[in-house]
């Protein structure tokens, strides 16, 4: 018999949160440092699904602070954006998981972790 292993899903509600606090704890969640059976080379997380990400605590001059990057790949691609213009165009949904991505480690399970992480109005 194969053994099924079942994964509970973690849920947070992120209304009246800040961006950077519920960006940690759904790291956290995702590396799989809040379970005993951490390991670092290995995903040992579980799914995260956030959940009122409309109703974020966040103003309007923490908007105007936040930078990102974005890269088409060609010569002189790099564009730099704002909280505001990336909040307007494609909701606070992309700013959670943006501030997500940067607090995860830079490897190859990275992107493995960001599978597992849904995100909810």
């Amino acid at each position: 018999m194969k053994k099924t292993e079942v994964k509970e899903m973690k849920t947070i509600d992120a209304s009246g949160m800040a961006l950077g606090r519920v960006a940690s704890t759904v790291a956290m969640s995702l590396m799989g440092k809040t379970k005993a059976t951490f390991e670092r080379n290995k995903y040992s997380g579980f799914p995260v699904k956030v959940i009122n990400a409309s109703k974020l605590r966040i103003t309007a001059k923490k908007l105007d602070e936040i930078f990102h990057t974005r890269y088409s790949g060609m010569r002189g691609g790099l564009r730099v954006l704002k909280g505001t213009e990336t909040a307007e165009k494609k909701g606070l949904k992309e700013l959670i998981k943006l501030a997500t991505f940067q607090m995860l480690p830079d490897n190859k399970l990275r992107r493995v972790m960001m599978k597992h992480l849904t995100i909810e109005d």
